[in-house]
């Protein structure tokens, strides 16, 4: 089998260390994202997933290290890359509206101090409608609902029209209602040839949003297509034996329920 050329490879992960105060909250990452696949990031509270999103972004230093996006270490290959953050890192008492927050998507396609366009601004647009918040572009965010809000930050994700796609938690929080749109969403993303890559909780869902799982605990435990990965045994190295809080995911993986679906589509 022949070797897929780096710059063809979304994103590469090389011996990542991240410490907090001298304490590592990631250890020695070495990861390869398949390109065109929706995968998900999960494990226990306090286990990296975040700060994993974040080392890709160059948002936190690393202690060792680097990440290679579509084969490059510099800030500028970033451009292909959009970022969904938790919403409760964001200041949503910002007086801007939600078309603003959207536009916000735009500023890497602008020359250095040049000004959202008629093209940026319809972008903008057509991205708060394919994710139903057409009607609220005129809306201060603060006024908006906790899954509006995640929605009209999803759209800012989708104004950037890039080529990988990071997304910390994006359905905590949220209704049901905008939970599927948001699956719509990056299923027709992957369609379209991106690697859509989510910090993820619920361990139920997995099986049925995502073709690849990394199941991390300070270190990765386990990466590859679902069908193969997310299994008993690995889902117990990577919750500490903590998983018989979770028996009805433990039988349904026993039964082989999940597996047969993820063969069958």
């Amino acid at each position: 089998m022949m070797a897929t050329p780096a710059e063809e490879i979304p994103i590469e992960v090389h011996d990542l260390t991240v410490a907090y105060q001298h304490r590592p909250v990631l250890w020695d990452i070495d990861l390869c994202f398949p390109q065109g696949q929706l995968i998900g990031i999960v494990g226990p509270n306090g286990a990296g997933k975040s700060t994993l999103i974040k080392a890709i972004m160059g948002l936190v230093p690393l202690a060792s290290g680097h990440v290679e996006i579509f084969g490059q270490r510099s800030r500028q290959a970033l451009r292909s890359v959009a970022y969904v953050p938790q919403r409760e890192s964001v200041d949503w008492d910002f007086p801007t509206t939600a078309l603003d927050v959207v536009l916000m998507g735009r500023y890497g396609q602008l020359p250095l101090f040049g000004r959202p366009r008629a093209k940026d601004k319809e972008i903008a647009r057509q991205s708060l409608d394919k994710v139903g918040m057409g009607d609220y572009a005129d809306r201060q965010i603060s006024q908006l609902s906790g899954g509006q809000q995640q929605r009209v930050f999803l759209a800012r994700a989708l104004a950037q029209q890039t080529r990988v796609y990071l997304m910390d938690e994006p359905f905590a929080g949220v209704d049901a209602a905008t939970e599927k749109a948001i699956v719509t969403i990056l299923r027709e993303l992957q369609a379209e040839g991106s690697t859509v890559i989510v910090v993820h909780h619920d361990l139920h869902s997995v099986p049925d949003y995502f073709d690849h799982v990394l199941l991390l605990n300070l270190r990765t435990v386990a990466f590859g297509p679902v069908a193969t990965t997310f299994t008993e045994e690995n889902l117990n190295a990577t919750y500490g034996g903590r998983l018989h809080l979770l028996s009805d995911v433990t039988e349904r993986l026993r039964q082989g329920e999940w597996s047969a679906r993820k063969q069958a589509k």
